[in-house]
């Protein structure tokens, strides 16, 4: 069967000194460099059996004992900035139910971080062309199927990386010429690790810069503009509360993107109810959604 994954989804991470919450499931082995790249974190570990506890007594981390398989997480909701967890979705009954489950535990600025086996690695098509196939208890992804599953399970971004274990050229050329496509490399891929993040990109921060609150006001006012809902009244109260919470333009253009169905008709209202004391700020939106600068 394949090879151990080789546990490098912190490289996902960039170390500092922020209060985070993290969350590792079973995957114990990164709560040694967890610690060291994140001294002010809290740390959570979720595991089955007691005992695998016993080697990290020494590091500050707060223990559940539990099969996360079966016990829903004991946790708040919206409570974690990252879950840690090697190839969680291998051995569920629901794939689909366990990564949307996990995401309800993870703020909106907050990453599931896993890994899957990729079915399409030539060990796994070699034993199958000897007529093998192991994968009765676990389960195994191919690349795209893994993607959609988290989409579907209400991840906004997706992004992989490979873990390469090669097999002999003969047997890759083998496996193209019956018609196996080597995209990437694929055949070689044994592994994806993955991030999977709650928020695109380009309003995470934002996200993270305001309340749940002042977001869903700022989406209201927006949605008024653009369905001109008492439009005056509209624009004043959105440019007040831009003005109050520090709102900027690349952050703005970002918000309008993702919450306004009908830009033309948000920004002719934006612009003909707008005070004149707010003419640059509506021009600096509006140079942010003509450069990209958000993205």
């Amino acid at each position: 069967m394949a090879e151990s994954i080789k546990p490098e989804l912190l490289q996902f991470l960039t170390a500092s000194g922020v209060p985070l919450k993290i969350l590792v499931v079973e995957s114990l082995c990164y709560l040694k460099d967890l610690r060291q790249m994140f001294p002010h974190a809290e740390i959570y570990a979720v595991v089955a059996e007691e005992d695998k506890a016993e080697e990290w007594t020494e590091l500050e981390v707060t223990w559940r004992f539990l099969d996360y398989r079966e016990v829903p997480l004991p946790f708040p909701k919206k409570y974690f900035d990252y879950i840690i967890s090697d190839l969680t979705l291998e051995q569920v009954i629901n794939p689909q139910d366990t990564a949307a489950g996990f995401g309800l535990f993870l703020k909106e600025t907050g990453a599931l971080l896993t890994s899957f086996r990729n079915i399409r690695h030539w060990t796994v098509l070699q034993k199958l062309m000897e007529g093998h196939y192991y994968g009765l208890v676990s389960r195994l992804y191919a690349r795209a199927e893994f993607e959609n599953l988290l989409y579907a399970s209400f991840y906004k971004e997706v992004r992989v990386r490979p873990q390469y274990r090669y097999g002999d050229a003969a047997l890759i050329k083998r496996l193209t010429d019956a018609g196996f496509e080597n995209l990437h490399d694929d055949l070689n891929t044994e592994f994806f690790l993955v991030w999977a993040a709650r928020s695109m990109p380009e309003l995470s921060l934002l996200k993270s810069m305001f309340t749940t609150e002042t977001r869903k006001q700022l989406s209201r006012l927006l949605h008024r503009i653009e369905y001109g809902v008492e439009p005056e009244k509209s624009c004043l109260a959105f440019w007040k509360l831009y003005e109050e919470t520090g709102i900027f333009a690349d952050y703005a253009a970002a918000f309008i993107k993702e919450a306004v169905f009908h830009p033309e008709q948000f920004y002719e209202n934006l612009g003909a109810y707008t005070p004149k004391s707010n003419a640059e700020d509506v021009q600096a939106i509006l140079a942010a959604v003509a450069a990209d600068r958000y993205e």
